[in-house]
């Protein structure tokens, strides 16, 4: 008889024996904490009766409180998941029984998870290795995580202060030293020299996201095998349960899984259309915005890849296999603590000429990792507004002096992104002769490379493609584009394109 693993604290074979039984899965997939069991339209997942530092399923009551948990934090991101949790108790003759969701029996012996079974091929992961990703899709998934960011309460006493991101940083580096040679060491070695170092100038940044609200009880573990496209929507699974520590995290850093994941697969620019998507429509932090936190994505980015190499390094030395896949980790963690200066871009034209659509293209390629940030006018005039960016916006809303504040706006949003060395896109009209001097002032001010992009259109055509806009920021419509060719736009300096 196989002694069984110090981790383990109960026997629950027959437990497992009877599921088998009572549900003839088509599957069963078996992992170090749970054992799913998968039918036609159902996944039942059983929590191990396990104890590790860092999760503990150690009692029947315990797995019922993290079943419970789950649930929880999961149908916040994906209702049509999950669907409750159902006891296994003893049954009148001795055997077991399994009960109805929503039931809680005080003699159950064990729980489970119940979810709607999806097809495994929506997996992002499995999509993204047949090119099947669309930056639609990325579109779609940053307005999710950033609604349900915005619905999580804020947390300061979890594990994000500065110290703790130390010790965390200290943790990572030295579980990747200790790998030896099936990581590459000359790269541990620049790693723990970088990781700190990217770290320690933004402290009084980490202090401040505390305190502004920015630690939320996350996902924490959002990458792209724990999303799935379920009649064409991104949705989020398998939130992280068993740990506050591991999940009571920043906002940004959650999201900072997901698009490390793009990058490492050279995604780069469905990444950058995931981070602009959710910077659109994140709520405000007044005194941590969370684009001056953009100076926290290098090593947030290089901690999730970090991470990613050890367990894979790990997995590799118990299963025997291959850690190429590891030491590629390590490269995409070191390549995003590599200097970008940044620089500033801004692309003008009249409604309908292809400004946001000039802007999202050329982003990607800009400064670091995941590419530059896009900040429109049409977002900026809707946020200060408190209108959802698909929804119009009151009769009587573009006048003179508020259009000045949203350009006001717009360039006091992109100081901050580029004071947090992160490059920026400008997408507005920029009609007027003072609004273009004023991008070109700013770019001065903060000390980066400046360029002006102006895109010429035919009136025709652009009425054309504003008629045909649908959930848009923009609410131009082919009316305004007929005033708009009657401004007096004065000497245009910037690079001029026909669109």
């Amino acid at each position: 008889m196989s002694q069984r693993p110090s981790f383990v604290v109960a026997d629950q074979s027959a437990t497992i024996a009877f599921l088998e039984k009572q549900l003839r899965p088509d599957r069963r997939i078996d992992t170090h904490g749970a054992v799913v069991f998968l039918t036609a339209d159902r996944a039942y997942k059983m929590k191990r009766a396990v104890r590790f530092p860092y999760m503990d399923f150690s009692t029947a009551d315990r797995r019922g409180e993290m079943c419970a948990a789950e649930i929880d934090i999961n149908r916040r991101l994906a209702p049509e998941i999950y669907l409750g949790v159902a006891a296994v108790k003893p049954a009148a003759d001795g055997g077991l029984v399994l009960g109805e969701v929503g039931e809680r029996p005080a003699d159950a012996i064990d729980w489970l998870v119940v979810m709607r079974r999806f097809d495994e091929d929506g997996l992002l992961d499995r999509m993204a290795e047949r090119g099947a990703l669309t930056t639609e899709l990325m579109a779609s998934l940053g307005a999710r995580i950033a609604g349900f960011h915005d619905g999580l309460d804020a947390i300061r006493d979890g594990f994000c202060r500065p110290d703790d991101y130390r010790h965390s940083v200290a943790a990572d580096v030295r579980q990747m030293v200790e790998q030896g040679e099936r990581l590459d060491p000359e790269t541990s070695r620049t790693l723990a020299e970088a990781m700190p170092g990217a770290l320690e100038p933004h402290m009084d940044l980490v202090a401040r996201r505390v305190e502004a609200g920015a630690i939320r009880r996350c996902h924490g573990d959002l990458h792209l095998r724990n999303i799935v496209a379920i009649d064409g929507r991104p949705v989020p699974f398998d939130a992280i349960e068993f740990s506050e520590r591991i999940a009571n995290i920043d906002v940004l850093y959650d999201l900072a899984f997901t698009l490390m994941d793009l990058c490492e697969r050279d995604l780069r620019p469905l990444a950058n259309r995931l981070l602009n998507e959710w910077l659109w429509r994140i709520g405000e932090l007044q005194d941590a915005p969370h684009e001056a936190a953009l100076a926290l994505l290098p090593m947030f980015l290089a901690r999730r890849a970090s991470i990613r190499a050890f367990v894979d390094a790990q997995a590799a030395a118990v299963g025997g296999g291959d850690t190429s896949r590891a030491r590629t980790y390590q490269k995409v963690a070191l390549s995003f603590l590599q200097p970008a200066p940044p620089r500033l871009l801004a692309v003008g034209g009249l409604s309908g000429s292809g400004k946001t659509t000039m802007a999202l293209k050329i982003a990607p390629g800009i400064g670091r990792n995941p590419g530059a940030v896009v900040v429109r006018s049409d977002v900026e005039r809707k946020r200060r507004a408190g209108v959802a960016l698909e929804e119009r916006m009151p009769a009587g809303s573009y006048t003179p002096a508020a259009s000045a504040q949203v350009y006001d706006a717009l360039l006091a949003r992109a100081e901050r992104v580029l004071r947090a060395g992160h490059s920026v896109v400008l997408d507005a009209v920029f009609a007027r002769a003072e609004e273009r001097l004023a991008a070109e002032a700013l770019a001065r001010r903060v000390g980066v490379p400046f360029e002006g992009i102006w895109l010429d259109v035919p009136k025709e055509v652009a009425q054309s493609r504003v008629a045909g806009r649908k959930a848009d920021a923009s609410d131009a419509t082919p009316a305004v584009v007929e005033r708009q060719f009657d401004y007096d736009l004065g000497t245009i300096d910037w690079q001029r394109r026909q669109t």
